[in-house]
């Protein structure tokens, strides 16, 4: 029986024009938290449909999502209203972006749209002040180590079987050291941490990305979000796009006073912050499938490392990294899972 769900039902039930709401699940994501879509009139004005969410208060803290939610709306950014709260028991009802996730939705016509109105929802993010309640967790050197080590924790050791010898060990370490060193160069902004295609919804009525999952957020590097966006984990573009793309990024986040770096600069931050998120992503994905048994990631990791493959090619301080990356930790990704994809190589 699911108790959780049971709770849930009578809670929503009891809100105002909700009495004989049904919730229906929506998804799950990769953490606790579940969505159901519910039917309700609490305005009067006919039934609409909200989302519930679920976020069990021994695994997940509402607080984060709650206070970012409040301050980000104040300051026009496309995030969902929150109708009502229950953070003791876990419980948000939302406003409803649908189910038209970006994923989805791209291809090469409406590309340069989709992404652009996500880069200027993007810009809206990153000059955003902390909410009085909540000032967002500094992206730090303690966090940046933490979530790089999930790749050898993770898919090195538990998911493909490596053992690491201390050379292996000290060649990740210097590794780390020069991708952590890179984005704390970087200027500072307001991080949604997971800003990519699966976390952004096209919207009737209006050309701006709804979104969501940003309880998360920090204060860190410039180009963390970009790099997110535009080296996707679920879907690849042509180096040609992200050039594009990230340039005319730049020039936007110049103009809003974000930055001042030039063309190289900026390239060179978003490829070493990419490097650090792709090591981040594809120990998730091990973890995910090991630890919580949500093995449909694993799909994700060849894709993911082929990041990392190409990132480190065009690097030459990273040429020992590369090359132990393409002769050890490919072949047993290949054999496991799946193709490592590259372009161009």
């Amino acid at each position: 029986m699911d108790t959780r769900l049971t709770m849930l039902t009578q809670w929503v039930r009891d809100l105002p024009g909700f009495d004989q709401a049904t919730p229906e699940p929506v998804s799950g994501d990769a953490s606790f938290r579940r969505y159901f879509r519910v039917s309700g009139n609490p305005h009067g004005t006919g039934a609409q449909p909200y989302i519930v969410m679920d976020a069990p208060p021994e695994h997940e803290d509402c607080h984060p999502f709650v206070a970012i939610a409040h301050h980000w709306r104040s300051l026009d950014i496309a995030v969902p209203d929150i109708v009502h709260e229950d953070l003791t028991r876990g419980f948000l009802l939302l406003e409803d972006f649908g189910d038209a996730l970006m994923l989805g939705a791209l291809n090469h016509t409406n590309a340069d749209q989709l992404y652009g109105a996500a880069m200027d929802e993007l810009v809206r993010i990153q000059q955003a002040d902390d909410a009085p309640d909540y000032p967002l967790p500094a992206y730090d050197i303690a966090l940046l180590d933490r979530e790089m080590a999930l790749f050898p924790d993770w898919l090195l050791t538990q998911q493909l079987g490596l053992t690491l010898s201390n050379g292996e060990r000290a060649l990740l370490d210097t590794t780390f050291a020069f991708l952590r060193e890179s984005a704390l160069a970087q200027p500072n902004v307001a991080v949604h941490r997971d800003y990519h295609s699966r976390n952004l919804l096209v919207r009737a009525g209006t050309t701006r990305p709804g979104v969501i999952d940003f309880q998360d957020a920090v204060r860190g590097p410039v180009t963390y979000d970009l790099v997110s966006l535009l080296k996707d984990c679920y879907i690849r573009w042509p180096e040609e796009h992200i050039d594009q793309w990230t340039d005319h990024f730049r020039l936007l986040s110049a103009e809003a006073g974000l930055h001042k770096a030039d063309r190289d600069t900026f390239r060179q931050w978003l490829e070493l912050m990419g490097m650090q998120r792709h090591l981040k992503a594809a120990g998730i994905f091990a973890r995910l499938a090991i630890r919580d048994g949500k093995t449909g990631f694993l799909k994700d990791v060849p894709r993911t490392v082929g990041y990392l493959v190409e990132a480190s090619s065009r690097q030459a301080a990273l040429r020992h990294f590369h090359e132990w990356l393409t002769d050890t930790v490919v072949p047993p990704i290949e054999q496991q899972i799946g193709p490592v994809e590259t372009f161009g190589q």
